[in-house]
């Protein structure tokens, strides 16, 4: 993330503190406001002809609208599903925002938001919620944090990282069988994780297959009639000593510790 190091170090200031408890606070407040004024959460909602209507704001104003008005379900039921979803989107901002700082913590919810928009306009998905963008943030979560345990339904005990790969499972049937815009939209949504989590996975990759090849190559030269382990250099072998101590250099030849290239 060596670009987002340098975008760090000359607006790190942008950065909001508690961004996602902040988001909390104002998901809470627009689901009180609800309960007056049902037709308002209407104008918050990403939707993209109306933004193209001059209603500018409707860009952020749909993360502050809880997924719980937008599912409809149990009247009765929404206030607790609301603090669930709350408590544990203002957790994983709190623990992100540990591993990475504020700013991080905000690029990748802005690239998200990112996404979410370009979904909505390339894809024509008409009205857009926050569930993808804080799907991402739950998966970045997941891949930091994958072992810790939460309880499901307060009663089922069950790591993180199975807790994502259920939700994998069930974007990977979007993608199998949705639309074209389906499919799409949910691959443009997730933009932030790729930015953030596909370098790394690859440069890992790349390392893996690098140690493979040196390991298979160092194994090829290897026979029953030969010895373990030979220096290029000294030409000696663990014959020689019982003390010798070999390594494999990063070039793929054998050396001893005392011509081991630094």
């Amino acid at each position: 993330m060596s670009w987002i190091n340098w975008l760090e170090a000359r607006i790190g200031f942008l950065g909001v503190p508690r961004l996602m408890q902040l988001i909390a606070v104002l998901n809470g407040l627009v689901y009180l406001l609800n309960f007056f004024q049902p037709t308002y959460v209407l104008a918050l909602l990403l939707i993209p002809q109306r933004i193209l209507h001059g209603e500018v704001w409707r860009l952020v104003s749909y993360i502050f609208v809880p997924e719980v008005l937008l599912r409809g379900g149990n009247p009765a039921l929404q206030p607790l599903f609301l603090f669930v979803y709350l408590w544990f989107l203002v957790w994983m901002g709190d623990a992100l925002e540990q591993a990475w700082g504020a700013f991080k913590v905000t690029l990748y919810y802005f690239l998200g938001m990112v996404g979410v928009t370009m979904a909505a306009f390339l894809f024509g998905r008409t009205v857009v919620s926050a569930f993808l963008l804080n799907s991402s943030l739950f998966f970045a979560f997941a891949t930091l944090y994958p072992d810790i345990q939460i309880y499901v339904f307060f009663v089922l005990p069950l790591k993180i990282k199975w807790l994502a790969f259920i939700s994998l499972a069930l974007l990977l049937l979007e993608l199998l069988w949705g639309s074209l815009s389906t499919k799409a939209a949910i691959l443009v949504s997730f933009l932030n994780y790729f930015v953030f989590f596909g370098p790394p996975a690859y440069a890992k990759l790349q390392n893996r297959a690098a140690m493979d090849i040196r390991k298979r190559k160092f194994e090829s030269k290897a026979s029953p009639e030969e010895t373990l382990h030979r220096c290029v250099v000294c030409k000696r072998t663990e014959r020689d000593s019982g003390e010798l101590e070999f390594r494999v250099s990063r070039n793929g030849e054998e050396y001893c510790l005392d011509h081991l290239p630094k």
